[in-house]
């Protein structure tokens, strides 16, 4: 691919994105890494990532615009930007930010507003991405391969993004909880405390792959490891009584709930 990507904002999210493109083949010389704080930009500069602090120059050079800043920010870094950007993909990663919102600060772009997590710092992301619909079959390829160096994607209609923000935006903080009390039920039952943390990581990574790349079912898992009368049922008799379904469900419903409010609040329809 020799398309050349401008990130504007390179903070946590902007850095896993650069360096998962980096990952996926793409030369250091065709990245340039943009923040107003020149501090950040250091480390995309010894990878050999270009670098610059003017969002306008990096935009102006660049076929493919990453904008990586915080919702409310985004009018103001789109109105910087207009001119350069004219007939470019724009790829926001501004949570709750509509499509019909980037547009009016960018009519004349082809715009795409994608969902990532934090697992794009180690190429794992899931990637949930809708269009306006100005964009090429060409611009379209262009996207899914920039995004499937990220991890995986899937290109989905803009009323399920607030969802999708609720279960895999923030499902590295949930999914994090379970690591974390896995690990400590391990330290509890006499596991050392590396062996203890390994252990639940790689498990939860694990199952993961078998919904993945397996296609098999959550339910279809757990039955497979249960046997009568053994570890494995005596376990979920206890997590059943938890109440862990609903406790999950309700944080999903909230956390999309929140996702509205914030896009309603900020007036980011």
């Amino acid at each position: 691919m020799s398309e050349k990507i401008t990130v504007i904002g390179s903070g946590m999210m902007g850095g896993a994105i650069i360096k998962s493109l980096l990952k996926g083949n793409l030369t250091p010389s065709s990245l340039t890494a943009v923040d107003i704080q020149a501090e950040k930009l250091k480390e995309f500069e010894a990878l050999g990532v270009k670098t610059n602090t003017d969002n306008a120059k990096a935009a102006k050079d660049a076929d493919s615009i990453f904008i990586i800043v915080k919702p409310g920010d985004v009018a103001k870094v789109l109105s910087e930007i207009k001119e350069e950007i004219k007939n470019k993909l724009v790829i926001s990663v501004a949570a709750t930010v509509s499509l019909n919102y980037l547009r009016k600060y960018a009519p004349e772009s082809k715009i795409v507003r994608i969902m990532p997590n934090l697992c794009a710092m180690v190429q794992a992301s899931y990637t949930a991405y809708c269009c306006t619909e100005n964009l090429t079959t060409k611009d379209r390829e262009t996207v899914k391969k920039l995004l499937n160096m990220m991890g995986t994607c899937d290109e989905v209609d803009e009323k399920y993004m607030d969802a999708i923000t609720a279960v895999s935006g923030s499902g590295p903080g949930y999914l994090s909880i379970i690591i974390e009390a896995l690990t400590y039920a391990g330290l509890k039952v006499g596991l050392p405390r590396n062996i203890a943390l390994n252990c639940a990581a790689q498990t939860v990574l694990g199952t993961g792959k078998l919904v993945v790349d397996l296609h098999e079912e959550p339910a279809h898992i757990k039955d497979m490891t249960t046997t009568p009368g053994g570890t494995t049922i005596e376990a979920i008799y206890q997590i059943e009584q938890s109440q862990i379904r609903p406790a999950l469900m309700r944080a999903i419903e909230e956390a999309t709930k929140k996702s509205q409010t914030i896009r309603e609040k900020l007036n980011l329809q």
